[in-house]
């Protein structure tokens, strides 16, 4: 292993390959700052900033905007802010950068069509009155209603573009103490109107979730009489400042945050969460609900078409988030449907042009019968999940996904990759656990004990750099026993499971990754992406499986990382990667929960492992993964 030579190579091959985007900085910044607010103030006054406020729950996290700045440039700034840097009192200090951040809608919507007569008999996904008609209702959203569960009591929020607070359709339900204005810093979560209604998205997400029912004007919410509001972050430069204040938005009061949206769907791109935007995430699953852990729902990507993998997104591949897939009405894999391990269950959406789509409130106080793509998905998860809260409001965020992975079905959807873990679980790269189920859901939310607390085990680690060379396999394995001889750390069964990888590549989109359980559930953590010509490799990027779910954690771990050359590559050019196995276990005796994390080159496996009263289940945390997008070019 000659890691030198495989870092010249890399430099040579750089040339060839398109740069990578300039970052966009602007003019406010991320300080952290000792000595609490009055402190922050006082350092702004002194060195010419203002000082908006704490960043979200963040403590001692401060938001300071310069005004003499440039707005936006591809120029990092420097002269006075290095003098801010360098203020003992500034502990951390960071420029924010505009990200770039996708509404996972399908672009090219058909035109808006207004409706003045209610459109329940157009919610195909919902009920079937026409049974001739091809019509799914396997959700089960109304036998969930007849049950008594409506969302009453229950706070959900979209962070999106805004939504129209006075639509018919929820202003009876809009809850403006789950709302904000973080691109205006102000109270009022509208809109901006064009004359495209560009800024449509959030209010049809809305919709799905809390339509008001019975007001003979568009459609019935999923929870119809959840209280609803918006976060409207989406409608300018999207920071990490921006998204962690949006995700720490009173998390005491509201209960779900629903996101339709991502970094781009092209099939090139690996982007996630930035440093304050994690530690928002880890602050409303420690804190938020009185410390049952926000609830945060995910839409699992729209780049289908463009080959992309949904393990490239570090926001639906993260254990905080509940990451929702779609299926077209007769089962089929829709053409925008990305694939991962990440993906934790199912919805119907929209498919080709010549199929249904889904019926929800839309601007200017009208309908639409065109909201499309995995968009959909997250909403509806987030009515039926608020259904659930009403059943049992003692539910942790842990605690929702255990329900959704037991009372998920496969039910009649179709993939050529369904297996059945060692738990005895189906699961499918396309769909997670299956088509969720609101009745059933409701029904085990209300006799579920709560989940037991995680615990952490580290293992050894191996550190060796290896190279990737051309067609070849780079195969390791580890064997753990979960550490079965500490009390409070060892890990017997699993929920998530997390590899941290760092690859030095030429082309990083000829990599596929897959990791194997010890019950020989094996998950792709990766696939080949076609258009991602990128030489950045992975820099401790963590892939994330569900599929061990409630999998025993001890044993043989198999991580595989398979290159193989595009056309447009010289195959003799490798990459080089070093494998870290550090494993962390979690359980407790009769009820505890587990992580393991295998720390596998500057990959990292972490397994988390939970015990549910006398039952013991696993989960990967995050792991790497490369064959779901070669499966999709077969497919065509």
């Amino acid at each position: 292993m000659r890691p030198s030579e495989a870092w010249l190579l890399l430099l040579a091959l750089s040339a060839c390959l398109a740069a990578p985007p300039r970052p966009v900085y602007t003019n406010h910044w991320a300080v952290q700052v000792l000595g609490g607010p009055g402190e922050a103030a006082r350092l702004a006054s002194a060195y010419g900033y203002v000082n908006l406020g704490q960043i979200g729950n963040l403590e001692n996290y401060y938001h300071f905007h310069h005004s003499r700045t440039i707005r936006r440039s591809t120029l990092s700034s420097r002269g006075r802010h290095n003098f801010l840097r360098m203020d003992p009192k500034v502990k951390w200090l960071q420029q924010q950068e505009v990200k770039r951040r996708i509404k996972r809608h399908i672009r090219g919507d058909p035109p808006l069509i207004h409706f003045n007569d209610p459109m329940w008999s157009k919610m195909w996904y919902m009920h079937c009155g026409d049974k001739n008609n091809r019509c799914r209702s396997e959700m089960n959203i109304p036998a969930a209603w007849q049950r008594g569960y409506t969302g009453k009591n229950v706070v959900v929020t979209i962070l999106d573009d805004g939504i129209e607070t006075s639509h018919p359709d929820l202003v009876q339900n809009y809850d403006p103490q789950a709302s904000y204005d973080v691109n205006d810093n102000d109270c009022d979560p509208s809109p901006r109107y064009d004359a495209s209604n560009e800024n449509k998205h959030g209010t049809r997400c809305a919709g799905q979730v809390a339509a008001k029912a019975n007001n003979s004007h568009c459609i019935v919410g999923i929870a119809y009489n959840a209280r609803i509001g918006g976060v409207r972050m989406l409608d300018g430069d999207v920071t990490d400042v921006v998204e962690a204040k949006s995700l720490g938005i009173r998390p005491d009061y509201i209960d779900i945050y629903s996101a339709s949206w991502g970094p781009d769907d092209d099939g090139k791109t690996v982007d996630g969460p930035g440093e304050l935007a994690k530690q928002a995430f880890e602050y409303g699953i420690k804190k938020g609900r009185k410390g049952l852990g926000s609830i945060f729902v995910w839409a699992s990507g729209n780049g289908g078409r463009e080959g992309d993998h949904c393990s490239c997104d570090g926001y639906t591949n993260s254990i905080y988030t509940i990451s929702i897939s779609s299926s077209t009405d007769s089962g089929l894999k829709p053409w925008y449907l990305e694939e991962c391990a990440s993906t934790l269950a199912t919805t119907y959406s929209s498919g080709a042009f010549y199929e249904q789509k889904i019926v929800t409130t839309d601007l200017r106080h009208s309908c639409t019968e065109g909201h499309t793509g995995t968009s959909v998905s997250a909403p509806i998860v987030t009515g039926i999940i608020a259904l659930a809260l009403e059943a049992n409001p003692s539910l942790t965020w842990r605690d929702v996904q255990h329900l959704i992975v037991k009372t998920s079905r496969p039910l009649h959807l179709k993939a050529n990759d369904w297996k059945i873990n060692g738990a005895g679980r189906k699961v499918s790269h396309l769909y997670g656990y299956g088509l969720v189920n609101a009745e059933a859901i409701v029904m085990e939310a209300k006799k579920w004990k709560k989940a037991p607390t995680q615990h952490e085990c580290i293992g050894s680690s191996d550190r060796t750099p290896r190279d990737i060379h051309a067609d070849k396999m780079v195969r390791t394995t580890t064997v753990t026993n979960a550490c079965a001889n500490h009390y409070d750390q060892r890990v017997v069964y699993l929920e998530h499971v997390i590899v941290r990888v760092s690859i030095e590549h030429p082309r990083r989109g000829d990599l596929q990754i897959n990791l194997t359980s010890p019950s020989g559930t094996e998950s792709q953590l990766l696939a080949r992406r076609a258009f991602d010509i990128s030489n950045e490799g992975f820099k401790n990027w963590e892939f994330m499986t569900v599929h061990c779910w409630g999998e025993k954690a001890e044993g043989e771990w198999t991580l595989k990382i398979h290159d193989t050359p595009s056309h447009m590559r010289n195959p003799e050019r490798r990459g080089e990667h070093t494998l870290f196995l550090n494993r962390y276990y979690k359980t407790d005796l009769i009820k505890s929960q587990g992580t393991i994390k295998l720390d596998i080159g500057q990959h990292f496996l972490t397994i988390r492992i939970v015990k549910h009263w006398n039952r013991l289940s696993w989960e990967v945390a995050e792991s790497p993964s490369l064959e779901a997008f070669k499966n999709r070019l077969d497919q065509g």
